[in-house]
């Protein structure tokens, strides 16, 4: 892939809508030219300030009560209705630009940017030669303490060989901005990559979603995230989802 290739396709990659093969030539890419590298953390910066909560705009509660007093008020005078048949349009031509920025705003969910990274990550693991596993071992006991000193958070380590999921290792990542710790399971032949961290919020129900032929599931409980991604049929990895 070249720059202008490159270019021509950073907004569709800061998307996640880009095809697995183009999404991988695209990373590739990036981490070996500054200029586009640049050209995509700029147009990053600018997605992330135009989701910035400080535009949005609230409007008073009574706003809409003052404009109809205003305009049973200002009815009967030919001068002023002229003024409103100029501020109406005005006032709507503000409204849809609030909407239009409200589209800008929510077109491309947090979520959709967490798990193009996850998937990324998660092709990368597979890859040859790659690193899927920092601390090879199927104990609990020996996964967790691995994590100590490493991240700021001590990440739940739990064994389910019982019910059909080994844990094989785990790893650490950076996703989202920030270090994660990734627990990897195997069912069968089919590799399971679980990323956690801490969530600010309060627990919500998994929620699956499918990017680039992979399956994920995400949820917030007992004060950590977890995105759980892997080719395993979204049913069994739901039944991972519930046993943790």
């Amino acid at each position: 892939m070249n720059c202008r290739e490159s270019k021509s396709q950073l907004q569709t990659y800061l998307d996640g809508e880009l095809d697995l093969i183009r999404n991988l030539e695209q990373e590739e890419h990036l981490r070996e030219c500054s200029e586009c590298s640049q050209a995509f953390e700029a147009l990053r910066l600018l997605q992330k300030s135009l989701r910035s909560e400080s535009l949005r705009f609230q409007p008073p509660a009574d706003l809409e009560k003052r404009v109809r007093s205003a305009l049973r008020h200002e009815s009967g005078s030919h001068a002023q209705t002229f003024r409103w048949r100029w501020l109406i349009p005005a006032l709507s031509a503000a409204a849809l630009v609030i909407v239009f920025a409200g589209y800008l705003l929510t077109r491309t969910p947090a979520d959709d940017l967490v798990s193009s990274e996850i998937v990324s990550s998660h092709v990368r693991s597979l890859m040859t030669n790659s690193h899927l596993i920092d601390v090879p071992s199927e104990d609990p006991h020996s996964v967790k303490p691995w994590f100590d000193g490493k991240l700021d958070f001590s990440p739940p380590v739990k064994d389910l060989t019982a019910q059909g999921f080994t844990l094989i290792g785990g790893r650490l990542d950076y996703i989202a901005n920030r270090p994660v710790a990734v627990l990897i399971y195997q069912r069968r032949k089919h590799t399971i990559n679980l990323f956690v961290w801490p969530a600010p919020n309060g627990d919500t129900k998994p929620a699956a979603q499918v990017r680039q032929g992979y399956n994920l599931i995400h949820w917030t409980r007992s004060g950590m995230r977890f995105w759980a991604v892997s080719d395993l049929n979204l049913a069994e990895l739901q039944q991972l989802a519930e046993e943790l």
